[in-house]
């Protein structure tokens, strides 16, 4: 019986993270249609402004064919869905077709007042409402950008990254727009894609930015110990074998402290370790997100 109760105790328990966590998704989902909407229809498509991406050349096509963007955006961005449906899985493309689909209609029916003629303000407020809407639509698990999709699968199969395919995908985007609108026009559509990445990096990645630290000394005693009291963070001691040193020396077992801290007290760690070993080798990797551990949220100084 107890381990019958035990079972149906977990088993209820992964039912309701799956159902918080769908409905987190939806909301998401909801949130970042409607944010996108906003800076189509308020600021961009009134203006002529573009974006990068895939809803950069919706745009474009919108300028330059007459056609309904709400019928561009589900054309251009279904190639994408497709190859996501084979490269990431087909539960990603469905969300991706409904979010795809919701802000198509949107833009279709909706009905929203020029907010302002400056046009600086259009595109970084524009960019700033669709990067925020692309970047929710990210958090829930879909997009209604569908340009990162085509990105990972050329890096998993050439030398270009995600960020360099992307790169040099809105590099001849705008390119092209300098030809088919003006250069005015193109310069202010850079503006909105920067203002759009920026928003969309900010809610994907958070305020903070961490920092994965790697340490190694002959003092690693101690340096575990000034860490953790000083900074109150958590920290890893793995076991290693020494290689070929600097003094020529091979060493069989030796501690490598691994730990995570914020972008504001990278620097106090560097502090506290230089005053314990400042010949201490350090390795710093940058990291997108972490869950669980003892990790600040805030610096403490």
């Amino acid at each position: 019986m107890d381990f019958e109760k035990r079972r149906n105790l977990i088993s209820n328990r992964i039912k309701n993270l799956i159902y918080r966590e769908n409905i987190k998704n939806i909301f998401l989902m909801c949130m970042g249609v409607s944010m996108a909407s906003v800076g189509l229809k308020g600021f961009l498509l009134p203006n002529k402004f573009l974006d990068g991406g895939a809803m950069g050349v919706s745009l474009l096509l919108e300028i330059v064919t007459k056609l309904e963007l709400s019928y561009l955006i589900i054309l251009v961005n279904l190639p994408f869905i497709i190859l996501g449906a084979r490269q990431i899985s087909m539960r990603f493309a469905l969300k991706s077709v409904v979010c795809i689909v919701s802000l198509s209609i949107l833009v279709h029916y909706l009905q929203f007042p020029v907010l302002t003629q400056d046009k600086l303000l259009i595109a970084v407020f524009g960019g700033f409402f669709l990067g925020a809407g692309i970047g929710l639509t990210i958090r829930g698990g879909a997009v209604i950008d569908g340009t990162e999709v085509l990105g990972i699968t050329i890096s998993k199969r050439g030398a270009l990254t995600v960020g360099d395919f992307i790169t040099v995908f809105n590099v001849l985007l705008f390119s092209v727009a300098i030809l088919l609108t003006s250069i005015e026009t193109a310069m202010y559509s850079m503006l909105t894609y920067l203002s759009a990445s920026k928003t969309a990096d900010f809610i994907l990645n958070g305020v903070e930015e961490y920092i994965g630290v790697m340490i190694i000394s002959e003092h690693h005693v101690a340096l575990k110990e000034v860490i953790s009291k000083n900074l109150n963070t958590g920290i890893t001691v793995l076991k290693a074998e020494k290689g070929f040193g600097t003094r020529g020396e091979f060493q069989n077992e030796t501690s490598v402290l691994y730990c995570v801290v914020t972008r504001l007290d990278i620097s106090k760690l560097l502090f506290e370790i230089a005053k314990v070993d400042p010949k201490a080798f350090i390795v710093q990797n940058r990291i997108k997100d972490t869950k669980g551990g003892m990790i600040k949220k805030r610096a403490m100084h």
